[in-house]
């Protein structure tokens, strides 16, 4: 059977979640499957020694401009040139007007739901806005069309089954994501060494991956920060990752607490193989979103071996289990009350760190493959009873 996926974003230099997810399925399915053949979309880029061929592997590298354009246009017409019998469109949206049988990930439905609009109130970046248009427009086409849509945590498998009138429908699925290998524990002092003097880290601090999306809660990440060192006088600092100086400084006044400008180090993009001794270093990491459809951060920092803090509110605590402190992400207080009950008590954090250990190794990269690879063979068996 010949296998399309779509990697568009997947030689870019700074990969986030949903493309590490991309690149995890195809390497595990290298490992796991020799009897299919596929074909992986992907835009050139400065980053393309991250993937190989193998023999049943074919990369095919495509032009096709912007990402609208790229993916309604170019994408289809590739994948029926390659004579591709299934096409996985990894990334939350898909081609409109293919014949080619779907299998389309939905990591979440969040930009369309009027609760995420609320949280949203004109902010974000005109990038993020344009996106939800698009996917707004394009989603609701594809959910009818696709033979299979995968999504990553029961939680979203409800949303998105209530959302579409879907509840039930035996194409509706949940693939859990996994935790890469390389996400223990670092204690190697030169490996730590080497990556603290790279990003200016602190000798103690909360680690945070705050960005501009609103369901980060950074506002209320800050906050809950402020007060934490009013209340302590603790010289522990923040941490945040790939955040805008700018949009820092904006939010600080916003909170007012301009003064915290000092406390926050910014590192700028962290390349993924970095970031398991950040992790390693961390006192915490702070996990308050509003709204995720799962949550693979705060596996990475569990399986690091470092206490977590996150939400009570959508996929969080399916995720997390009991394995970290869980908070109501709407009330700094409660945020601030967590940090400090982790730094003051070494018996929960000791729970913590194993509790999340053992967590995190219930989710592999190599099980939601072969998961995959199951709806894959699904779907061919099926197609080749139709063709007979």
């Amino acid at each position: 059977m010949r296998i399309g996926i779509e990697g568009q974003r997947l030689f870019r230099t700074k990969k986030h979640g949903m493309d590490m997810v991309a690149l995890e399925l195809i390497r595990n399915l290298q490992r796991i499957d020799t009897k299919n053949e596929y074909f992986l979309f992907i835009k050139p880029d400065t980053d393309d020694t991250i993937l190989t061929e193998t023999p049943n592997f074919h990369i095919v590298k495509l032009d096709g401009g912007f990402y609208p354009l790229w993916e309604q246009i170019a994408l289809p017409k590739a994948a029926r040139q390659a004579g591709c019998q299934i096409l996985h469109c990894t990334s939350n949206t898909a081609p409109v007007k293919t014949d080619i049988p779907l299998v389309v990930t939905l990591h979440d439905i969040i930009y369309m739901e009027s609760s995420y609009a609320k949280i949203m109130k004109g902010s974000g970046s005109l990038y993020q806005k344009f996106g939800n248009a698009y996917r707004r427009m394009v989603i609701p086409k594809i959910v009818k069309k696709s033979r299979k849509i995968i999504t990553v945590s029961h939680f979203e498998k409800n949303r998105i089954g209530d959302f579409f009138g879907m509840r039930g429908d035996p194409r509706l699925t949940a693939v859990y994501n996994g935790v890469s290998a390389h996400f223990k524990p670092v204690t190697d002092e030169s490996e730590r060494l080497r990556v603290k003097n790279r990003y200016h880290l602190p000798d103690r601090f909360f680690f945070f991956l705050g960005n501009t999306d609103p369901k980060k809660n950074t506002k209320g990440t800050l906050k809950a920060y402020s007060d934490f060192v009013k209340q302590t006088g603790s010289d522990i600092r923040l941490v945040m990752l790939d955040y805008d100086h700018d949009e820092l400084d904006k939010l600080l006044v916003e909170i007012g607490d301009k003064s915290l400008i000092d406390r926050i180090v910014l590192t700028g993009y962290v390349v993924n193989t970095d970031l398991p001794a950040i992790y390693s270093q961390c006192e915490l990491f702070l996990y308050p979103s509003l709204r995720e459809s799962f949550g693979i951060p705060m596996l990475e920092a569990m399986a690091c071996g470092v206490p977590v803090i996150t939400s009570n509110t959508s996929s969080m605590p399916e995720v997390a289990g009991d394995a970290a402190l869980i908070i109501d992400p709407f009330s700094h207080t409660d945020i601030t009350s967590a940090m400090i009950r982790i730094i003051e008590n070494a018996e929960l954090r000791g729970d913590l760190t194993s509790k999340g250990i053992i967590r995190a190794a219930q989710f592999s990269w190599k099980a939601m493959a072969s998961d995959v690879l199951a709806i894959y063979n699904e779907i061919g068996a099926n197609l080749g009873k139709s063709s007979k």
